[in-house]
C-alpha cells in the first residue's frame, strides 16, 4: 500500500516531512551561527578522502614504506 494513501497517512507523512524541513532549517541556522562566530570555515562543508571512505565502508589500503 502507498504511503499517501488514505487521509490518515498522508496527514501523518505531511507531519512528518514538516518536522525533518524544520530539523533541517534548525540545523542551517545552527551553522550560519557557527560560521559568523567563526567556529566553521564558510562554505560546504569538505570531506577528507578518509572520511568519505569511512562513510562508503571501504577499509583503508595498508600502505608499504
Amino acid at each position: 500500500m502507498p504511503e499517501t494513501f488514505g487521509k490518515r497517512q498522508r496527514k501523518d507523512v505531511k507531519a512528518r516531512k514538516a518536522a525533518a524541513a524544520e530539523e533541517r532549517r534548525l540545523a542551517r541556522a545552527q551553522r550560519r551561527r557557527d560560521r559568523e562566530a567563526g567556529l566553521l570555515e564558510p562554505g560546504p562543508p569538505v570531506a577528507t578522502p578518509e572520511e568519505i571512505e569511512e562513510s562508503l565502508g571501504i577499509a583503508p589500503l595498508a600502505t608499504e614504506e
